[in-house]
């Protein structure tokens, strides 16, 4: 297993559409034990493939939090089938966009189909946490971040400021 980089937006790649996976073998194994492992690091609960410069369908998640034990999942060409008639306001940050917050508006739950570590196509109904982060996980691969969620002038405010720190995070480092 390796760390990986994560992408920072304004990154291209973060704003390009990830392609289908194949094939689910030794490589994308490694592949999804890179992107937990860059997850765990961070810290984070979702990584998906585009954001450590993968260009295909792939996320990874654990929501189980600090208490309890790890609960890895990988999932592979998802989708959502489903979605439930309620939606949930809820603060959101990004391994990509660090130290940047704001209130987004997701549906409470999500009926998801996807391909498992083994390449066994599985369905998952998930509500609160876990259906918010494969709500923000898949949009990555669709070249959505979670502020563009936001309105414009919203969105123009949080990339200036997280420019403004990436700036002073440089300096610091210089």
């Amino acid at each position: 297993m390796a760390l990986r980089d994560i992408l920072i937006a304004p990154h291209a790649k973060l704003k390009t559409k990830a392609a289908p996976v194949e094939a689910v073998d030794d490589e994308l194994r490694r592949l999804m034990d890179d992107m937990l492992e860059t997850m765990y690091a961070a810290p984070g609960i979702g990584l998906a493939a585009p954001q450590v410069g993968v260009m295909q369908r792939l996320i990874v998640l654990d929501v189980a939090g600090k208490d309890g034990p790890p609960a890895p999942m990988c999932l592979v060409n998802p989708e959502i089938v489903a979605r439930g008639e309620d939606t949930v306001v809820a603060e959101e940050g990004c391994l990509s966009l660090p130290e940047i917050y704001a209130e987004v508006e997701r549906h409470a739950r999500v009926f998801v189909r996807f391909t498992d570590r083994e390449g066994e196509v599985r369905e998952m109904d998930t509500d609160g946490l876990l259906a918010r982060c494969v709500q923000h996980e898949l949009d990555h691969l669709d070249g959505v971040l979670f502020v563009d969620h936001l309105s414009a002038l919203k969105r123009k405010m949080l990339l200036r400021k997280l420019a403004k720190l990436q700036r002073e995070k440089e300096r610091q480092t210089a």
